[in-house]
């Protein structure tokens, strides 16, 4: 079981954890709890060997925009037998709660992943209702889309949101130098 962590409690104790953000590099570079490493969800399986023995040394507290997708990386790491705190309410908690929040130099702000995959599922509906009118059968794919955000609820997973995520937008140039530099630190005992 995952054990939640508020951000009241991870304020005192942010200097004795390992903070994880497991958002994209783009969403990380726009803002992130001071002394997070970005381990994007997508590579935690990259990354499983560093975590862990940066697990060995010290608490992870894992976190991303709102927790969702910090609650399946707790999740996958209690899989692989790595106990991690999941911060709850993520980034936005910590900045609601008037904390403030680090950014990458140059990086340009990115919208959160939930936001972006909002504006496309959308935009997916509204085209598909709209060229319905000329096209009829196109309703069909503003209905997968529908069926595809059930799901996502349900399931607690989001194709969309990791699709997005892989898209140059959301990773900047220097992202994978920058993810290799944070699992070299966590590995050998950087914080």
């Amino acid at each position: 079981m995952t054990t939640p962590l508020t951000v009241d409690q991870l304020q005192p104790r942010l200097h004795q954890l390992i903070v994880i953000d497991v958002r994209s590099p783009g969403e990380f570079a726009g803002g992130h709890i001071p002394g997070a490493h970005n381990v994007p969800l997508d590579q935690l399986s990259q990354a499983l060997p560093a975590l862990r023995a940066a697990a060995g040394r010290g608490e992870l507290a894992v976190t991303c925009a709102s927790g969702a997708r910090a609650l399946n990386a707790c999740e996958r790491l209690a899989a692989a037998g790595v106990q991690a705190l999941l911060v709850d309410g993520g980034t936005a908690a910590w900045a609601a709660n008037g904390r403030a929040l680090n950014r990458v130099p140059g990086q340009k702000v990115r919208w959160a992943m939930d936001r972006q995959v909002r504006l496309v599922a959308g935009s997916l509906v509204l085209v598909g209702v709209v060229v319905d009118l000329a096209v009829p059968g196109v309703r069909w794919v503003s209905a997968a889309v529908g069926g595809g955000l059930l799901f996502s609820a349900v399931s607690n997973t989001c194709t969309m949101g990791s699709l997005l995520g892989k898209l140059p937008y959301n990773r900047p140039r220097n992202s994978g130098a920058a993810l290799d530099a944070t699992l070299t630190a966590l590995r050998d005992g950087g914080k």
